[in-house]
């Protein structure tokens, strides 16, 4: 039986899920992503170049593995174009090793300006999306409005669906006539790309479950992070997605019992990424050089990062939704520089302390943190791969992450390379990893 894997982000995204999935499909057969759309930038390093994938799973990077878009992502035809031409310029030509779901829905011309004018309309409560058109996407795939990929595959039924929703806007009055296409020229931009796109069309659910059957790996792969779970996060300022462990379920088709491990990945700090609450955002001189060090820029929208320190009770909050086997930890070396190192471990709001996140985002807007300052390192960790090559204040550091949270850390990254990795060789998730391998340790373990 394959060792099946879910892959999650422990904040709000942008924790290095793309590197992680690159060193880690080495290890599974396939890679499967189960939510969220081009909205949710991995960067990889791939052959001294940097690539950034919005909407294809980082699995593609491995010529050998199978990379498989479930039922649950959302899917726009120009990025996915656009994303192929530039993987191919790069080398790489998934052809048969990529699938996607059929019945995966589209975002369509007109998902963009429904996000734009609402956003515009918050004003003061904005969420800070990206933009890209994909909570409307959502909100048309749940209000029975959406067109599915399998639409594509028959001209004369997309045109008529492209007439039906575009007349539906118009009589809503969702947005202005002038931010339409026509439905005829909506559908004829669309399927001039069907033919890019049918060519990977499949039943993944009915693929996914038939090779699990005979015995191969998944490593599911989620795009942003547990803090913007639309269910679970901090709404409204959340995605439109499940992006918890739960959404790999939902949104490949393939049943939980059919899944061995859950995985979350953290900084060694804290970012995020538009608006909404984020207690231990560091001051502006401490955040600045966070983000430099860090390079923290949106890989989507190129916007800074908030950046801040490790929340521990968000950490907590993380596994227990998730259920997490293992923590892996990036970025450790941005911390590389500082004197002293803040950790948020505790909340006070009201003159009482908890250990845990409230329930209510108005109130997790106004708590105070209280912090355990750990004595920083002052050592250069890039590109370490041994954990007894690591300085000793930072090993401090890591097992009191371990310890908060209750969750062990399984790999550590130290730089953006596929190599700058450093594996806990004797913990239980390494160890069920390495027992799966079908040809003993793959390359990038030392």
């Amino acid at each position: 039986m394959g060792f099946n894997v879910v892959l999650v982000g422990a904040q709000w995204g942008d924790e290095g899920k793309g590197k992680i999935v690159d060193v880690l499909a080495e290890f599974f057969d396939i890679v499967a992503r189960y939510q969220g759309g081009p909205n949710a930038g991995h960067t990889v390093i791939h052959k001294d170049k940097k690539l950034v994938l919005q909407l294809l799973p980082c699995g593609v990077l491995r010529p050998e593995k199978t990379s498989v878009l479930g039922s649950g992502v959302v899917f726009n035809p120009e990025s996915f174009v656009k994303e192929l031409d530039t993987l191919r310029q790069a080398g790489l030509e998934p052809g048969e090793r990529l699938r996607i779901s059929h019945h995966a829905h589209m975002i369509l011309p007109y998902h963009r300006a429904v996000e734009k004018t609402g956003e515009g309309a918050r004003g003061q409560r904005k969420i800070g999306t990206t933009a890209k058109g994909i909570g409307p996407a959502y909100e048309d795939k749940m209000g029975r409005r959406g067109l599915r990929l399998c639409d594509l595959a028959d001209p004369e039924r997309f045109r008529a669906k492209c007439s039906e929703f575009i007349e539906e806007k118009r009589l809503t009055g969702t947005i202005p006539d002038s931010e339409f296409d026509s439905a005829a020229e909506m559908a004829d931009r669309y399927l001039a790309l069907a033919p890019r796109i049918l060519p990977y069309l499949t039943d993944t659910t009915r693929f996914l479950n038939q090779e699990i059957s005979k015995g191969r790996s998944v490593l599911f792969e989620g795009a942003q992070g547990t803090l913007l779970d639309v269910d679970h996060g901090t709404y409204p300022y959340v995605t439109s997605s499940n992006a918890t462990a739960g959404g790999a379920c939902t949104g490949t088709g393939v049943g939980p019992t059919r899944i061995q491990g859950v995985v979350g990945v953290t900084k060694a700090y804290a970012t995020r990424v538009g608006n909404g609450p984020f207690p231990t955002e560091a001051n502006d001189t401490s955040c600045e050089a966070l983000r430099e060090r860090g390079s923290e820029y949106g890989a989507v929208t190129g916007r800074p990062r908030r950046c801040g320190w490790f929340d521990v009770p968000a950490a907590r909050y993380s596994a227990q939704v998730n259920g997490f086997d293992a923590l892996i930890v990036t970025k450790l070396d941005v911390l590389d520089h500082l004197e002293e190192i803040p950790v948020g471990v505790r909340y006070e709001y009201k003159g009482e302390t908890f250990d845990q996140m409230p329930n209510e985002v108005e109130i997790l807007e106004k708590v105070k943190i209280q912090y355990k300052t750990m004595p920083g390192w002052k050592q250069s960790t890039f590109g370490l791969r041994e954990f007894d090559e690591l300085p000793s204040r930072a090993k401090d550091y890591l097992k009191f992450l371990e310890d908060q949270t209750g969750v062990e850390i399984a790999l550590v990254s130290t730089g953006p390379e596929r190599g700058q990795i450093i594996w806990r060789e004797k913990s239980r998730f390494c160890q069920a990893l390495f027992q799966s391998a079908p040809a003993g340790l793959p390359a990038t373990v030392s």
